[in-house]
């Protein structure tokens, strides 16, 4: 067990080695994109994501990994109207195939509707033409409401894991498990369990820590105004649907959808004035992009969904499953490494798993 566990390491190891001397050696070359079409040439719309913007973490950020700084925010902006060619969701949806869009398409997307994209995104994307898609859960506009994200991060770092651990024993079987940090909430927990115990476990949380969850998102003003919502519509943000409560997707029934699809939809429609086009899936995940969310996706007006797949998107990506890249590096090679490299070298990855699943398959039926 020791063995394995030494070679898989020496294995990652190697592997992040590699990466990064090849993207090192790539961004230092004059054709460095055309050389990157050779990992993989059919690569057509760049999807990248932001979510919150600001110098430091926040009690109710630290430990989500969502925050970027204002001088590493305007220099991927930089990077991308140097490199790429933005494109907003109207030249998306009109390129059924994406072959007519320009050269080295991008598209800028924000998640959760932070108030940093009002007082920072917005004149910085003004400034160099970047028209992005802004997507927005209608419950935490006004700041009277706590995404849950943010209420976790916040309870574990003001009095620790103590009491999220306490809110999943008093709403899960969960036993005497222990989780260990907000990674294991996020990735193990929350994904698990039903928008009902998802709910409980909020109010739970909010008891055992003790706090006022309306005065708290007020004193925090964490996110936009619906004022601020209207104006960045106005200046040409395109406004998405990220669920009204910031949900798990994969385990919500069709009352479920009533609310966090077709009431934030409604919601988000009168407060900017304009059509609610495309839907950005929390969290990212396939997992939650179910047949029946992309089936009421589509009957309620929708024409595009997101992932976070960190993958390219070919000439036939399908318009419900395009995959953005979050943006964590700084500096134009990390950069280049997270939009160029890493997504053809990821579907590389999933192809040669792929084709050795399906060969083991045909094994097998052939032992039959």
């Amino acid at each position: 067990m020791q063995m394995r566990r030494f070679f898989e390491t020496t294995c990652q190891w190697a592997q992040r080695a590699a990466v990064n001397l090849t993207t090192g050696t790539l961004q230092r070359m004059p054709a460095r994109f055309r050389v990157a079409r050779i990992l993989g040439p059919n690569y057509c719309l760049r999807c990248v994501l932001f979510h919150d913007i600001s110098d430091t973490e926040s009690l109710f950020t630290k430990g989500l990994g969502v925050t970027i700084t204002p001088h590493d925010f305007e220099a991927a902006l930089v990077f991308l109207t140097r490199h790429y060619t933005p494109v907003s969701l109207e030249d998306v949806l009109s390129n059924s195939d994406g072959r007519a869009l320009p050269p080295r398409p991008v598209l800028v997307t924000f998640d959760d509707a932070y108030a940093s994209v009002f007082h920072t995104a917005l004149p910085l994307c003004t400034k160099l033409g970047v028209r992005p898609v802004l997507f927005v859960n209608g419950a935490s506009l006004d700041n009277r409401y706590l995404t849950l994200d943010n209420l976790i991060c916040y309870v574990a770092n003001v009095t620790g894991m103590g009491a999220v651990n306490d809110a999943i024993r008093a709403v899960s079987n969960s036993g005497g498990v222990e989780l260990d940090s907000m990674d294991q909430v996020f990735n193990q927990f929350l994904p698990a369990v039903s928008l009902r115990v998802r709910n409980a476990f909020r109010e739970e949380l909010v008891r055992v820590a003790r706090i006022n969850e309306r005065d708290l998102a007020s004193e925090a003003e964490l996110y936009l105004t619906s004022e601020q919502l209207r104006r960045l519509a106005a200046l040409g943000f395109e406004i998405g649907n990220h669920t009204y409560t910031h949900v798990n997707c994969r385990f919500l029934s069709q009352q479920d959808f009533d609310v966090e699809i077709d009431r934030n939809k409604r919601v988000l429609e009168e407060i900017s004035a304009t059509p609610v086009r495309s839907f950005s899936v929390p969290y990212g995940s396939l997992a939650d992009l179910t047949p029946g969310l992309v089936d009421r996706l589509q009957n309620s007006g929708h024409q595009a969904g997101f992932l976070v797949e960190s993958l390219a998107n070919g000439t036939h990506t399908d318009k419900f499953r395009f995959r953005r890249v979050s943006i964590k590096g700084r500096g134009d090679s990390a950069l280049f490494s997270e939009i160029e490299v890493l997504p053809r070298l990821r579907a590389i990855r999933n192809w040669i798993s792929s084709a050795m699943d399906l060969n083991s398959h045909k094994v097998c039926q052939s032992l039959q």
